[in-house]
């Protein structure tokens, strides 16, 4: 594919960096239009939205002045409001010219749409944050390689798991500590009153007293694990935002999950050393390196692990983990593991240091690679004709399970699970069955060749 000749923006002339947003009205867009306002280094542009009434009472809902901000309908509307320090709003990608931005920060969440704006910025020789993790999880490899060509940069956006973990885990390398596993919270804490017996995930409720005998992980760590799952089974817990996000660490590190669903044990973060332990030491890894997603069991008024991130490592000299075990750090009982970790993740709160990283010439250390396929599995007999739609807060596929797989272990024709958005099925899938890219009509070609590239750029 090629790589038009572009202007490659280094910043030199001391002013604030211009950073355009697409997807500006979503949750993420509001948090870092937020926190924007509080900085001097860089300024939004440009708002890419198609829904700008939306856009709009976003601004004014977060204190932007009217006079800070125009709704532009062409590229010349466009160019003088940015020229003039103010922030356009525009309902079409066209609009967005090179001339207006310095980073774009691709927020949209949709695989089409995302894949399209970060191509075109690009292409236009700007760099690119990236905070959908479902544009990120289908073609980021090929993005990233693109990006590398053009002499721009292509991060994954502080502020989500994916690249908060990635931080993480480059600190643990960096000082030497053998990695186990990797991994974050479930996005929802399971929240156990034993006053009550009554445990609570966000909104939803479950009367589950037998947790009263379980808040201790047992010498059957496996046993207790288990019970936990049994009492909570009313909560949906897996969610196919995880596995996209584990799916994107995975690009950048190479950890694959140990099972393709992931563990998801319910746990207390004091227990991680020893529940993320190799099986023959009394935990549930059947083997190292393997990436994992938790339950965070939890009291009222315990602080919450705010779907944040860990590592587990091994330990090395007692001794010295001992004394670590001491001053209060999350050893194993045996003392063979450890588990680093970091309790937040603050969404747009902490993008600016990608954007600061992106224009300081800052590149992730690790090319990313298509290590793991996050693909579809069928819950239950799919009918020809139906149809497949990416819907709901965690962007899931009704009928359909994420599961993330090793690349190598996935047959080349079986289709990566966001691929699957806006399909319909031209044969039926099985109960159990991966969906192919032969069970599907209406994929978007694009994005397969996408992700063709990436996998056969290899690991």
């Amino acid at each position: 594919m090629s790589h038009p000749a572009a202007s490659i923006i280094t910043k030199t002339d001391g002013g604030p960096i211009a950073v355009a947003i697409t997807g500006a009205s979503g949750g993420f867009g509001r948090t870092f239009l937020a926190q924007l306002k509080r900085l001097e280094t860089m300024r939004a542009s440009v708002l890419v939205d198609l829904d700008l009434e939306a856009a709009s009472s976003l601004l004014n809902e977060l204190g932007y002045p009217d006079t800070s901000w125009s709704i532009c309908r062409d590229a010349v509307e466009v160019s003088n409001a940015v020229a003039g320090g103010r922030l356009a709003l525009v309902d079409d990608i066209e609009l967005l010219t090179a001339e207006a931005y310095d980073v774009l920060v691709e927020a949209t969440g949709s695989t089409r749409a995302g894949f399209t704006f970060a191509e075109r910025a690009i292409d236009q020789g700007r760099h690119v944050i990236m905070v959908s993790k479902e544009v990120e999880s289908l073609s980021g490899v090929y993005l990233a390689d693109r990006a590398k060509q053009a002499g721009v940069a292509y991060l994954p956006g502080m502020g989500d798991q994916p690249a908060n973990l990635l931080a993480l885990l480059g600190w643990v390398k960096a000082v030497g500590l053998p990695v186990v596993a990797v991994g974050k919270s479930s996005e929802y804490d399971l929240v156990f009153d034993p006053s009550t017996g009554v445990v609570r995930q966000l909104d939803a409720e479950l009367h589950a007293p037998e947790l009263a005998e379980l808040l201790t992980l047992g010498d059957d760590r496996t046993a207790t694990l288990d019970a936990r799952a049994k009492a909570v089974a009313g909560f949906k817990r897996a969610a196919a935002a995880d596995s996209c996000e584990m799916a994107v660490v995975s690009q950048y590190s190479g950890h694959v999950p140990d099972v393709e669903t992931m563990h998801y044990p319910v746990a207390r973060p004091d227990e991680l050393a020893d529940v993320y332990a190799l099986r023959e030491h009394g935990g549930l890894l059947g083997r190292t390196g393997a990436a994992d997603v938790f339950s965070m069991l939890r009291l009222p008024g315990e602080a919450s692990f705010a779907g944040g991130e860990f590592v587990i490592v091994e330990t090395g000299d007692a001794v010295t983990w001992e004394t670590l075990r001491q001053k209060g750090h999350v050893v194993s009982r045996d003392g063979r593991y450890a588990c680093i970790f970091s309790p937040y993740h603050l969404m747009g709160v902490e993008t600016p240091l990608s954007v600061l990283e992106a224009v300081s010439g800052h590149r992730v250390p690790a090319e990313p690679r298509q290590y793991s396929t996050l693909t579809g599995r069928a819950e239950r007999d799919l009918p020809a004709g139906a149809a497949l739609q990416v819907a709901g807060h965690h962007h899931e596929i009704d009928g359909v399970a994420p599961v993330l797989r090793a690349t190598a272990d996935t047959a080349p024709d079986v289709a990566p699970f966001y691929l699957l958005d806006r399909t319909r099925l031209v044969r039926p899938v099985a109960a159990g069955e991966l969906i192919t890219l032969q069970d599907i009509d209406g994929f978007d070609q694009r994005l397969w060749d996408a992700f063709a590239v990436g996998r056969e750029l290899g690991a």
